[in-house]
C-alpha cells in the first residue's frame, strides 16, 4: 500500500508538472513580395515559460525584429525574412530537448508551398527537393493528444476503470465520436469556443468520472454506471474542444483539410485504444495477485485521478479570474 501511495504521489507531480508539454508550435512564412516573406512563430507557454526554441533560416537571410504577442497559452512572434527560401534548410533548434512538435509551412507567391511536421529527432526542413504530404502527419498527433495529453489520458484511464471489460471499447468510441462532431465544426465550420473555460470544464469532467468510479465501487447505480455512453458521448463533446484548440494552433493543411481531420481522429482513436487496453491487461494482471491487490490499486488510482484533477480546476480557474 505504501509503495502504491508513492508511486502515486510521484506520479501526481508529474502529471501535474507536464499537463500541457504535448501542445504543438506552429511555424508560417508567406511570401507577400519577391524574396520576402511575413513569418508568424507560435509557440506554448508551460508553467509559465515560453520554449527556448528560435527559428533559423538559410545563411543570407536577414530578418526584422519579432513583435511579440501573447494569447491565452500561446506566444506568437511575427516578423519579415528577406531571401527566397528556395534552397538550405529552416531549422528550429531547441526543440530537441523538448516533448513538442512544430508543423511548419512556407508558402510562394507562385501558389507552391512546403510543409511538414518537425519532431524533436529531427527539427529541420529541407527546402528543397520531394516532400510527402503533411496530412500523414496529423495520424501521429491524434496519438500523441492521447498518450502525452494528461488531461485526456486521465479521462480514457477513467473510463477504462468505470466500464472495463469489453463495452469499454464502444464507450470508448462514443468519445472519439463526440469530440469528432465538435472537432469538425471548430475546424471546419468556424465554431468555437473561450479554450480557459473549456479547460477548465474538461478537468470538471474527469473529477465527476472520479466521483462516478468511486460510487461504482461503493455499489450505487449511478447514471455513469447505467448510462456509460451517455457520459461519455457528452463529456466528448466538451473534450473535443480542447482537442480543437490544438488543431487551431497549427491548422490543417490546405486541399487535404478532411483526410487530416480524419487522421487525427483515427489517431486519436488508436491512442485511446492502446491505452485502454494497457489499462485492461494491468487490472487483469493485478487480480490473478488476488481481489484485494486488484481493488487497493483502482482505489489508489482513482483518488489520484482525482487529486490530479482538482489540481487541474483550481489552477485553471485561477487563471481565468487573474
Amino acid at each position: 500500500m505504501r509503495l502504491l501511495l508513492t508511486i502515486c504521489l510521484l506520479w501526481m507531480s508529474s502529471v501535474t508538472a507536464f499537463a500541457h508539454e504535448v501542445r504543438p508550435a506552429f511555424l508560417r512564412a508567406t511570401e507577400v513580395e519577391p524574396a520576402q516573406f511575413q513569418v508568424i512563430w507560435k509557440q506554448p507557454v508551460l508553467s509559465g515559460q515560453r520554449l527556448r526554441i528560435t527559428p533559423t533560416f538559410p545563411e543570407g537571410c536577414t530578418q526584422s525584429t519579432p513583435r511579440l504577442d501573447r494569447t491565452g497559452d500561446t506566444v506568437a512572434e511575427r516578423f519579415t525574412v528577406s531571401c527566397d527560401l528556395l534552397s538550405g534548410a529552416l531549422s528550429l533548434p531547441g526543440l530537441e530537448r523538448t516533448l513538442t512538435d512544430a508543423f511548419v509551412e512556407v508558402r510562394y507567391l507562385n501558389g507552391e508551398a512546403r510543409t511538414a511536421l518537425l519532431k524533436p529527432a529531427e527539427p529541420v526542413l529541407p527546402l528543397e527537393g520531394p516532400q510527402a504530404s503533411p496530412a500523414k502527419d496529423y495520424l501521429w498527433i491524434g496519438v500523441e493528444h492521447i498518450i502525452f495529453g494528461w488531461d485526456h489520458l486521465l479521462f480514457v484511464i477513467g473510463l477504462a476503470l468505470l466500464v472495463g471489460g469489453r463495452k469499454v471499447w464502444g464507450v470508448a468510441t462514443a468519445f472519439t465520436v463526440a469530440h469528432t462532431l465538435t472537432l469538425a465544426a471548430t475546424a471546419l465550420g468556424g465554431v468555437s469556443l473561450p479554450s480557459r473555460p473549456v479547460e477548465i470544464l474538461i478537468a470538471a469532467s474527469i473529477v465527476l468520472l472520479a466521483a462516478e468510479i468511486m460510487a461504482k465501487g461503493k455499489g450505487k447505480a449511478t447514471l455513469g454506471v447505467k448510462r456509460p455512453y451517455l457520459i461519455a458521448f457528452t463529456i466528448g463533446l466538451i473534450h473535443g474542444f480542447g482537442f480543437a484548440g490544438a488543431l487551431a494552433d497549427i491548422g490543417l493543411p490546405q486541399g487535404t483539410e478532411l483526410l487530416a481531420l480524419f487522421l487525427f481522429n483515427l489517431g486519436v482513436e488508436l491512442g485511446q485504444f492502446a491505452v485502454i487496453g494497457m489499462a485492461l491487461f494491468a487490472l487483469f494482471g493485478l487480480l490473478k495477485l488476488g481481489k484485494n491487490w486488484r481493488k487497493t490499486t483502482e482505489l489508489v488510482t482513482t483518488y489520484a485521478i482525482a487529486g490530479i484533477a482538482m489540481v487541474w480546476v483550481i489552477e485553471r480557474l485561477g487563471g481565468y479570474w487573474v
